[in-house]
């Protein structure tokens, strides 16, 4: 009686999180349905899910209405980059803050515990300020350098590697290896599942960023995919192009998907089991 409860009882939970999934899935599905239909065909209703000439079309409409190739480029150096200098100085704050005493180390800490409570738009005028002066308007590291580390991500990562064993870290320092080399060789190798885990994050955040690129960017050729996609005329003659408007949302959307599912094989729960003997 308790296995056949139980077994319905997992039946249910599955049949919820497939509906879940499905209710998610649905919009990418039905926006990238539409991105193939033709300027003429309806988008609304159960009608969109049915294709009458699949054309690729829209997308090559866009190579004419935006510099599709710089602000493609654009996006993507923006998002490497980024999140390989965020990943870089807040798992290295993160190590400080961790495993050093320091005198004030727990106030500072704190302080920089409590920026997280301030809106990042609540900077965006000094910001501006800032970057005009040090002559970085529409350049792309405008995007990079006032984000080159978090409170989130140096408290994320710092909750990880107090978790690092002190006896590895002790243990390498005694075969002679210096403070970057034990961050290097101890500390990264034993955080991966968290470093995926937050370059995920960080990526699809930076690759959606709409707001700072707009505010930092006035030229088209400067612009990210984001903004150049939200930039898209609105009509074509009498009707609203939603073809074309859903192909660059898909150009958008579906790199993030991707590379979020290719990041799940490294977000997983790490062990340090086995690595200090006892």
């Amino acid at each position: 009686m308790m296995a056949r409860r139980s077994s319905l009882h997992s039946a249910l939970l599955h049949g919820f999180m497939l509906l879940v999934a499905l209710v998610c899935i649905f919009p990418v599905l039905w926006m990238s349905l539409i991105a193939l239909k033709t300027v003429g065909e309806r988008v609304t209703g159960f009608h969109a899910l049915t294709i009458s000439q699949p054309t690729l079309e829209n997308f090559r409409r866009l190579f004419t209405l935006i510099p599709l190739w710089s602000n493609l480029f654009n996006s993507l150096f923006t998002t490497i980059v980024g999140t390989g200098t965020t990943l870089f100085f807040c798992s290295l704050a993160g190590f400080a803050f961790a495993k050093y005493r320091f005198p004030g180390r727990n106030g500072l800490f704190y302080f920089v515990i409590a920026t997280m409570m301030i809106s990042a738009e609540a900077g965006a005028i000094p910001l501006f300020i800032i970057m005009r002066r040090l002559n970085l308007i529409n350049s792309l590291w405008s995007l990079i350098i006032p984000r080159i580390a978090t409170a989130v991500g140096i408290f994320y990562l710092r909750q990880y590697i107090l978790d690092v064993p002190d006896e590895l870290i002790e243990a390498a320092r005694i075969d002679g290896a210096g403070d970057f080399g034990i961050f290097r060789r101890i500390v990264l190798p034993n955080i991966k599942p968290a470093l995926a885990s937050w370059a995920s994050i960080t990526a699809i955040v930076r690759w959606n960023d709409f707001f700072w690129p707009l505010l930092f960017l006035n030229k088209n050729s400067k612009y990210t995919l984001m903004v150049s996609v939200s930039m898209l005329p609105v009509s074509d003659g009498l009707a609203t192009p939603w073809p074309i408007i859903l192909a660059g949302t898909t150009l958008v959307i579906l790199p993030a998907v991707l590379y979020y599912l290719g990041m799940q094989i490294f977000q997983k729960s790490g062990s340090f089991a086995g690595a200090v003997k006892g």
